[in-house]
């Protein structure tokens, strides 16, 4: 083989090797990034379940305070 072939080649390899490496960093980047959203995610959820309106909490406390209710009727 000539000698351009191999300087063709060997740019060839470090263009695909440097690019390679680029990626990887870039897939790196998008992990981190990714298992950050989660966590803000799941504390969102939690902020969102904490802080949850009256009516959906409202039916369960009536149905524990019946008996006092009959209680109270029956006085």
């Amino acid at each position: 083989m000539p000698a351009a072939a191999w300087v063709t080649l060997i740019i060839a390899a470090l263009i695909i090797g440097l690019t390679a490496v680029a990626l990887l960093r870039v897939i790196m980047h998008l992990n981190y990034v990714r298992k950050r959203l989660a966590a803000i995610h799941a504390g969102a959820e939690s902020i969102a379940q904490r802080t949850d309106t009256v009516p959906s909490v409202l039916t369960s406390v009536n149905a524990n305070l019946k008996p006092v209710r009959d209680f109270c009727e029956g006085v």
